[in-house]
């Protein structure tokens, strides 16, 4: 097990996102010490009050008391706007900085870091975490700076009124800072759990929320509301823990001060009575060491914040340090002929012990339609997903056009390929948007009608109110099914990869879509190398060849007639689909 990042590297690594904002931090900065270094004035002016005012009858001296005090708090006031203000906007920008890291490296991650990370999870990171170290980075820092700052002049100007009462004060010091060591490391850890716990939360609502309909035909309700109250109650246990680490820490350490407060009184009045020290000297002192009272408070509470962000950072920074796509090609294709050729490839997923794929050696020629079957789990999206280099196999080669495809830049050679699958995917935007995808953004509206038509797709949505401007809402949920895979098509006519794969595109659909939809796909299949994955075999049967796949190996290949005739595996799961 990985051990904690130090909490030192962890906060430089922070302030390294603050850096290009040093102007607006130092100014922020400045004015926290100059707010701070006015809080000692307060007491000090009133200790020439008393002894000169009231006591010696300095009249003059009265008059500019409330002068200096209206002053006091202007500069006060200027000081604290301006600190408040400062720190804020860096704490937005830190905010929008990390916000873009993390989601331009999620971009880049491989197919295998979100197969082991739930959505919920990542977009807690994004939505909650991430606002959470600004605690760190600029909140914490700015009690920090302010009220050490404020504790120190204090400190500085009872030494000057009283040295031998104030080395009480210093002597709290090493018993405060090993409590607040302990609390640290106590409230570190819940911290780091309840966050966790806000990705299990937002995970359980992602999917019922996605999956309603099946809540509701299913009688899920009260399954999926026992789940959310186990992850809220979750979220209430580790807030507790950490209220409770919290609450119990502060009162000590304040009964410590209040110790070192009450012997400070005690020696300050025998001082008094000998003449050791003047009305005023006595009540600036006390003032002084109530005003202590408010920055330690503070300080003891900033580190509850401080472990927060610092938890929500290690979080930040262990995405952020994740391994993007290996893409270690050096060449780029302009055209390729589509031809592709598996040697002796082999998979095995993180985790399992039986391989995926074994022994894999198929060569495809350019335009040629390869149509994969087989049982569930035999392999057959495994094996597509390795053309686009969603995963690299464990061992073997994977060529294009002769050249290793890890050769070829990853950008570059997924250009190439196109997609259609029974999943559709479609993004909360316009039908053109969602057509004219990526790469495609510049497509003429000419060039987006033309995909259209080819795809079977401009009837509907001419009738539709905006055309084109036709919002499809989230995954195109106002779209019925055979539209959504029609405006896919579409995107991948557009597209005019040489290289299609195919996921059981007409699966789920009524006779009258997939009648739509299988003549799209024929045009969408003319003169590219295509890969077929077929759950329905009825829909394959003029592939060029047909493959056949059993627990991760090739059993057979051929044409549907011979496959057929030979009466192998092929012929068995043929049987079985059409005698159901």
């Amino acid at each position: 097990m990985t051990p904690p990042p130090d909490s030192k590297a962890l906060y430089l690594r922070l302030l390294g996102y603050v850096k290009p904002y040093w102007r607006m931090f130092a100014l922020s900065l400045v004015a926290l010490v100059l707010t701070a270094a006015t809080e000692p004035l307060l007491p000090a002016l009133f200790k020439p009050l008393l002894d000169q005012g009231f006591v010696a009858k300095d009249q003059d001296f009265i008059r500019w008391i409330p002068i200096l005090l209206l002053a006091l708090f202007l500069v006060r006031g200027v000081t604290s706007f301006v600190s408040t203000y400062c720190m804020a906007w860096v704490g937005s920008r830190l905010v929008m900085d990390l916000r873009g890291a993390m989601f331009d490296k999620l971009m880049t991650l491989p197919t295998r870091y979100f197969d082991q990370n739930p959505s919920g999870q990542l977009i807690a990171h994004l939505a909650f975490n991430v606002t959470q170290v600004t605690q760190s980075a600029t909140s914490s820092l700015t009690t920090l700076v302010r009220d050490t700052v404020t504790i120190l002049g204090l400190l500085g100007y009872l030494l000057w009124l009283n040295w031998q009462l104030t080395l009480i004060v210093f002597g709290m010091v090493p018993l405060t800072l090993w409590i607040v060591r302990i609390a640290s490391t106590r409230l570190r850890g819940l911290s780091r759990k309840a966050q966790q716990n806000i990705g299990d939360l937002t995970q359980v609502v992602d999917e019922a929320v996605g999956g309603h309909r099946v809540v509701k035909l299913f009688g899920g309700e009260e399954y999926e509301q026992t789940r959310f109250r186990h992850a809220a109650n979750l979220a209430r246990v580790f807030e507790m823990k950490r209220v409770a680490a919290n609450a119990v820490y502060e009162p000590v350490i304040q009964f410590i001060a209040a110790v070192a407060l009450a012997t400070i009184v005690y020696i300050a009045a025998g001082q008094a009575t000998s003449n050791a020290i003047t009305v005023g000297g006595f009540v600036a002192f006390f003032m002084a060491m109530l005003l202590l009272f408010a920055p330690l408070k503070r300080l003891t509470a900033v580190n509850d914040q401080l472990q927060r962000g610092l938890a929500a950072a290690e979080t930040i920074f262990t995405m952020l340090d994740q391994d993007a796509e290996r893409d270690s090609g050096s060449r780029t294709l302009t055209r390729i002929e589509g031809r592709l050729s598996f040697r002796d490839v082999a998979l095995t997923y993180p985790g399992k012990t039986l391989p995926a794929l074994e022994n894999i050696t198929l060569d495809i020629a350019p335009g040629e339609t390869v149509a994969l079957v087989g049982a569930s789990g035999s392999g057959k999206t495994t094996l597509a997903n390795l053309v686009p280099r969603f995963y690299d196999p464990d061992s073997g080669v994977i060529e294009l056009d002769g050249i290793d495809i890890r050769d070829i830049r990853l950008q570059n050679l997924r250009s190439h390929i196109a997609l259609v699958s029974q999943d559709v995917v479609l993004f909360n935007d316009t039908l053109g948007h969602n057509i004219a995808y990526g790469t495609k953004r510049d497509a003429t509206p000419d060039e987006i009608r033309a995909a259209c038509v080819a795809a079977h797709a401009w009837d509907f949505i001419q009738a539709m109110p905006d055309g084109l401007d036709t919002l499809v809402g989230e995954n195109g949920m106002r779209l019925s099914g055979g539209q959504r895979q029609r405006i896919a098509i579409a995107r991948a006519i557009l597209k005019n990869a040489p290289l299609l794969i195919l996921d059981e595109a007409t699966s789920a659909l009524d006779s009258e879509s997939e009648r739509h939809v299988q003549a799209a796909l024929d045009t969408l299949i003319s003169n590219r190398t295509t890969l077929v994955i077929a759950h329905r075999l009825s829909t394959i049967e003029r592939a060029s060849r047909i493959v056949v796949l059993e627990g991760g190996h090739i059993v057979e290949i051929g044409s549907h007639a011979d496959l057929i005739a030979r009466q192998g595996r092929y012929a068995q799961l043929h049987a079985l689909q059409f005698s159901a």
